[in-house]
């Protein structure tokens, strides 16, 4: 089913992002788009060197990062997958993810860092918490249920679009398992690996301001969209 796009969002991720880019898949992904919101090490120039397109995206947020990237896709990439710069996820696991996706079994496949093997400090606990809790609510509004918001991910391009994703902050991912439950999408959820950071600092965990800003915004995208999809 078509060729497949990845899309990086990024930010200041100079010291790990060409090993990620290096690490994907080439025999599963046709094209790797890196989307640079606003670096101000080398982040996109070994992004380049690594092989990867790379776009800038003036608009903060890491949901306006993915949007940019999945307009950025060439027209014959009907899968685009998603994974973070970090080098906490294994880029490998791409294939698993894009597989069930590629045989037409589903639409949507995530994969879970809490049903995965997690090396020790990968995760903090409120980052599972939020996680099971988002879970179980998506679960008693569309009776679909997951038990994670991780970033590693792929979906048909136009099972995306039909989304109709509007979210350009930390919420990006809750808004899209969210809409892809009430949409009657087929999804599925792989337990993948997850490893501490590569380098470089976390803009949501790393920081108790961080942490705060990305839990309002979980919360205010989550009654947002639920209000939406009634």
């Amino acid at each position: 089913m078509g060729r497949v796009a990845l899309v990086i969002p990024v930010i200041n991720e100079g010291e790990t992002i060409a090993a990620v880019v290096r690490d994907v898949p080439r025999g599963v992904v046709d094209v790797v788009i890196v989307v640079d919101g606003g670096s101000t090490d080398m982040t996109a120039a070994r992004a380049r060197q690594a092989g990867a397109v790379v776009i800038v995206e003036p608009r903060s947020g890491y949901g306006a990062a993915c949007l940019a990237g999945i307009r950025a896709m060439p027209a014959d990439c009907q899968i685009v997958a998603f994974i973070d710069g970090d080098g906490s996820d294994d880029p490998q696991d791409i294939s698993r993810l894009v597989s069930p996706i590629q045989s037409g079994a589903h639409d949507f496949v995530i994969g879970s860092r809490a049903r995965g093997r997690r090396e020790p400090g990968s995760m903090a606990i409120h980052q599972l918490f939020a996680g099971h809790l988002a879970g179980l609510v998506i679960q008693a509004l569309y009776s679909v249920r997951f038990t994670d918001m991780g970033p590693l991910r792929a979906i048909r391009r136009d099972a995306l679009e039909r989304l109709n994703m509007q979210e350009r902050t930390y919420g990006w991912n809750l808004e899209m398992q969210m809409r892809a439950a009430r949409a009657g999408l087929s999804i599925l959820e792989l337990p993948v690996n997850h490893r501490r950071r590569a380098g470089g600092t976390s803009k949501v965990a790393g920081n108790l301001l961080g942490t705060v800003k990305a839990s309002w915004q979980l919360t205010v995208t989550m009654v947002r969209i639920a209000s939406q999809l009634r």
